[in-house]
């Protein structure tokens, strides 16, 4: 039977119980996590592009898109603190919907990680190279600084080498955040915090420096492409289905909680504390950059607003910048352009400095997100399970963690950041619709099952999940939903070519039986000091 597989949540619990990793995390560092995942390349680098689809009308974007991650992450929480395992949507939907939707899911999970991972690393390395040109005045060679341009005649996607042809400061930061994965990830939760404090820092100075002269005719009109927009992608709704990047991360969260201390307790405070201070930070720091210096977008002739990266729109930024004109939607560098612009110079070179630090945090998320969906994969059987050997010393899924970062190094060498940000959301929503139509399942299904987060009028909760994740990919660009499908395709041959044979379930092998599955897992054994 094709739905037929389901893994019980006691088997889960038991087989994480048995082949676990080193329970390290409590709830500051899981918020701080949820922080440094979510604060990054969203406020950083897509606060432009917002506004180029929305206008001033970015700030409802982000209302709607925090709303749809706040219902999802209430879902997330219940979840999370019944089944304290890796694995996030992946594990969940095992438990509830059987084998095959959670290939699906953990699959589209890989999609969502590995993309964003290779998109904030190529974020980085312009923002690294504009601080080196700006400071010390040195360049690298133009064929080192970026991966080559790529246009598609014809629908077949051909690279430009004239502009680029290996991004190395993008190899290097990958390649750089997973070596500090490997070595573990108590270690990179404390780098992580002093990352997070950088980014609150630069942020919370932002919001100082602009809401003082904030000018309300910057403010009109509002929403100039309405919103839904002339086309999809567009307009406060299309915008946000673009910024939903920019919270990104808060269900990696709950991909750490096989490592967490009392999950049941410290992953929905994880998960709903950074959420909530991440909501906050952005409805400021977007009302500071309209209000100082305004933030309409171009329109091309048409009187339609040109798509962000289009040539047309290159264009008409050229010609601004020719007469001295750069507006927000222009920019690379938005934050520490309003700065600038308001001729606080010093203090947007210290944002751009901060972006600079602070960027692999995010990158750094992503990646262990990753790993860690590739880990309980692997465990189940249905990647090869070498893939789930822990490291003796470091304790850490280290051959999985080192082939994922391979992986997002070369496509940040070679892809340029472009729709990746809309491509990873597609991931992202599908997840998160799975994990609201889990719990509902599971509220009929197990209702007697200790829940020690419950989530609030479920009924209510659960269906505005499924609805609002459904809704923003229904509005992201085209090019970017068809990826999805298209991933989804890829991934079922591999399923039904090598997992579906392969898998412990489909095996009959479970660590507990149902006979015994109330029985208390044997004991861990303690993991000697790191230090």
């Amino acid at each position: 039977m094709l739905f037929g597989r389901v893994k019980p949540l006691d088997a889960i619990l038991a087989t994480a119980e048995k082949k676990s990793l080193h329970r390290s995390l409590g709830a500051f560092q899981l918020t701080m996590l949820g922080i440094g995942a979510i604060i990054g390349t969203g406020i950083f680098v897509l606060t432009a592009s917002a506004a180029q689809k929305a206008g001033p009308g970015m700030m409802l974007s982000f209302v709607v898109a925090g709303i749809v991650c706040a219902v999802a992450a209430l879902c997330y929480s219940e979840l999370a603190s019944m089944v304290p395992v890796s694995g996030s949507a992946y594990t969940y939907t095992y438990a509830v919907m059987g084998e095959i939707l959670a290939w699906m899911v953990g699959w589209a999970l890989i999609l969502e990680y590995a993309v964003a991972a290779s998109a904030v690393s190529v974020g980085w390395s312009g923002y690294f190279m504009g601080l080196l040109k700006s400071s010390l005045g040195f360049e690298l060679p133009q064929f080192l600084a970026s991966g080559p341009a790529w246009s598609y005649p014809g629908g077949v996607p051909t690279p430009d080498f004239t502009a680029g042809v290996v991004n190395l400061p993008a190899i290097i930061v990958a390649l750089a955040v997973t070596a500090l994965l490997v070595i573990g990830t108590t270690e990179s939760a404390r780098v992580n915090a002093v990352l997070v404090a950088v980014k609150v820092a630069a942020l919370t100075m932002f919001i100082a420096l602009t809401l003082p002269v904030l000018n309300g005719a910057n403010f009109e009109p509002f929403t100039p492409n309405g919103w839904l927009g002339h086309e999809s992608g567009f307009g406060v709704i299309g915008a946000a289905s673009s910024i939903f990047f920019a919270y990104v991360g808060f269900d990696a969260v709950s991909t750490a909680a096989e490592e967490t201390k009392n999950p049941q307790r410290n992953v929905p405070i994880g998960l709903i504390g950074s959420l909530a201070i991440c909501t906050i930070f952005y409805l400021l720091v977007s009302a500071g950059a309209i209000g100082a210096q305004g933030a309409q977008p171009l329109m091309g002739p048409d009187g339609a607003a040109l798509a962000p990266g289009s040539a047309a729109m290159a264009s008409q930024c050229q010609a601004l910048l020719a007469v001295g004109q750069e507006p927000l939607v222009c920019s690379n560098e938005a934050l520490a352009h309003v700065l600038r612009s308001i001729s606080w110079n010093r203090a947007g070179d210290f944002v751009g400095l901060a972006a600079n630090i602070a960027l692999p945090s995010v990158i750094l998320m992503m990646l262990y997100g990753q790993t860690r969906i590739f880990f309980v994969m692997a465990r189940d059987g249905l990647l090869p399970e070498k893939l789930a050997s822990v490291h003796p010393k470091w304790k850490t899924p280290h051959i999985v963690t080192i082939a994922t970062g391979i992986f997002v190094a070369i496509a940040a060498a070679f892809l340029p950041v472009g729709q990746l940000a809309d491509i990873s959301n597609a991931g992202t929503l599908f997840a998160f619709f799975m994990v609201g139509i889990a719990v509902l399942v599971l509220r009929r299904t197990d209702p007697s099952r200790r829940r020690p987060f419950r989530t609030p009028l479920v009924w209510i909760v659960a269906p505005l999940t499924v609805a609002g994740t459904a809704f923003l990919y229904w509005n992201l660009p085209f090019e970017s939903k068809m990826v999805l499908p298209i991933w989804g395709g890829v991934g079922l041959l591999i399923y039904f070519l090598y997992s579906r044979k392969r898998s412990h379930v489909g095996r009959g092998i479970i660590d507990v039986h149902e006979d015994d599955s109330d029985a208390p897992p044997p004991p861990v054994p303690p993991v000697p000091s790191m230090h």
